[in-house]
């Protein structure tokens, strides 16, 4: 059986009851000695050796006499102010840290009934961080205390796992946390789940920036949302949360946005502004799109999330922002770092905690509850409550969760999809005409879609698709199609320029396609397939 030991403060007040009377007299040190059912091995006193001196030794006596094979130290602390919090708690950090704990051996635990109720404080602080392995011990004197006597005690084991009830209201609260965050959703992908489990860990843990990466629609912006939410709700936030989308910034007008100007700043610049980051001061600035900031714009972020300070546009005083960050992006921001295009400094500072959402093709198995979410949420917009026909259901969700069903839009796709069928449903009910004539209306719209996701242009990077404009990306699909089906360079430009070459005197067609393919970052070598050699038709 291990032996108990036991720390705690010597009770200037409690302890001292002085002459041959303090034996009328409950004093909780001496009292730790006189249970029958408490083996106390030794007593480890904490107390100031100048001021108390003849306390001491009386403590030590009676304990003696009370319980002999209580072995007690006395360790020498002095406190100038015990009521300052900073003070006593490095004070007992520090002698935790000197200690030479023997867990094999012995158990602890602390006395928190003597010292003041700042000690009483730091003692749990320390035994609940484990710095000290011990539980906590509570006397309390008994009924009559001019009786004097041993009183009683509890033990009190800050290892929360031990009780039942507790850690199940922990699980509760964390069930609910996470369905927030889902905004209720009952997701059943078992990635996605986790990944959000670890979100709630680190909203109610981190002040540092988060980055959620993923296609346009999977959920960002909402997500950033409930974050900031559960943050509101845990008094990790007083401030507002403020959204902006990057991609909307450009010029003088971006970092006039995000950091505020000067009167005169730049022309148009006639009164000041605060800008986005000094409104989130004490709350959330989500920052969507952060991978299309331009490079000054990038430095003056960097900054100000290492700072908490920044000049606006035109200024030399600094302003200052509290701010907690989430930033989002559909680019491959490491990419982009490898390109020059995003600073990696400022991805270093962002990249502490980085999620993946998924897009919808790759959840397909949460197609059916968002289903509902959003028959639910077209409720609370419009009044009107709608529900499909179980045939019609059935119908939908073979088609949405098929691999026909591209949903390059995700989650808004969906939204859209359920909007329009609930407005054309009559009485309430989506039938199977109304699936039908939305999953032809799909069909048609994702046609182009394809054959940029699955065609040609799937030769492309995330990030170098989504760097061309959607104007370009017909025309390229179609010169890497014929790149592919011609024996030489020269064949597929002669083929593609036929018409304007011959309002040339000369012309050099393989050059002008090379270069036309390098825009891309493409070669005409590495788009050819000898598999389907031959000249193309026209």
């Amino acid at each position: 059986m291990k032996r108990l030991v036991v720390f705690g403060f010597l009770g200037i007040q409690l302890d001292d009851a002085g002459g041959p009377g303090r034996w009328q007299k409950w004093r909780p040190t001496v009292a730790l000695g006189m249970h029958e059912d408490l083996a106390v091995a030794r007593i480890e006193l904490l107390a100031d050796r100048r001021k108390s001196a003849r306390l001491i030794g009386t403590i030590i006596d009676d304990l003696r006499a009370v319980s002999p094979d209580t072995e007690v130290r006395v360790h020498d602390v002095h406190l100038q102010d015990p009521w300052d919090f900073e003070q006593v708690y490095a004070c007992l950090f520090d002698f935790a840290r000197r200690y030479a704990f023997d867990t094999d051996e012995e158990e602890y635990a602390v006395h928190i009934t003597t010292g003041t109720h700042v000690a009483q404080i730091c003692w749990f602080l320390l035994a609940e961080a484990r710095f000290l392995p011990a539980r906590l011990i509570q006397t309390s004197p008994p009924a009559q205390q001019r009786a004097g006597g041993a009183g009683s005690y509890s033990l009190i084991d800050l290892d929360l796992q031990r009780y039942n009830q507790i850690a199940q209201r922990f699980s509760n609260v964390q069930h609910e946390t996470t369905q927030f965050l889902k905004s209720g959703i009952a997701t059943r992908s078992a990635d996605f789940n986790r990944m959000i489990e670890q979100i709630e860990r680190v909203a109610g843990k981190s002040k540092a920036p988060m980055l959620l990466m993923g296609p346009t629609g999977a959920g960002k912006s909402q997500l950033a949302r409930n974050v900031f939410e559960l943050k509101k709700q845990r008094q990790n936030l007083r401030g507002a949360f403020v959204e902006v989308n990057c991609a909307t910034l450009r010029g003088d007008g971006a970092g006039s946005a995000l950091f505020g100007h000067v009167r005169g700043a730049f022309t148009g610049a006639q009164h000041e502004r605060a800008g986005l980051l000094k409104s989130a001061d004490g709350g959330l600035l989500f920052l969507d799109e952060i991978g299309e900031l331009g490079p000054d714009e990038q430095a003056m972020l960097l900054r100000a999330i290492e700072d908490k300070r920044f000049p606006p546009l035109g200024g030399d005083k600094e302003v200052s922002s509290d701010f907690q960050l989430i930033a989002g992006t559909n680019r491959d921001l490491a990419a982009a770092v490898r390109n020059g295009a995003f600073r990696d400094d400022l991805f270093a500072r962002l990249n502490l905690w980085t999620f993946q959402l998924p897009g919808l093709k790759e959840r397909r198995e949460d197609i059916e509850p968002n289903l509902d979410f959003e028959l639910s949420r077209y409720e609370r917009n419009y009044g009107e409550r709608v529900r499909f026909n179980r045939e019609a259901r059935a119908r939908f969700l073979a088609f949405a969760t098929s691999s026909e069903a591209i949903w390059p839009g995700n989650f808004r796709d969906l939204g859209a999809s359920v909007t329009r069928m609930a407005t054309l449903a009559d009485a309430g009910r989506i039938t199977v005409d109304v699936v039908d004539q939305e999953v032809d209306r799909l069909r048609q719209f994702w046609r182009g879609e394809k054959i940029e996701s699955g065609g040609a242009l799937a030769l492309l990077s995330a990030e170098a698709l989504a760097a061309i404009d959607h104007f370009d990306r017909p025309q390229l699909a179609y010169v890497i199609d014929v790149c592919r089906r011609s024996t030489s360079l020269s064949d597929a430009g002669r083929y593609l320029f036929q018409s304007s070459r011959l309002a040339r005197s000369s012309t050099n067609d393989g050059d002008r396609l090379r270069k036309y393919l390098a825009r891309f970052g493409l070669s005409f070598d590495g788009l050819r397939d000898d598999r389907l050699g031959g000249r193309p038709a026209g």
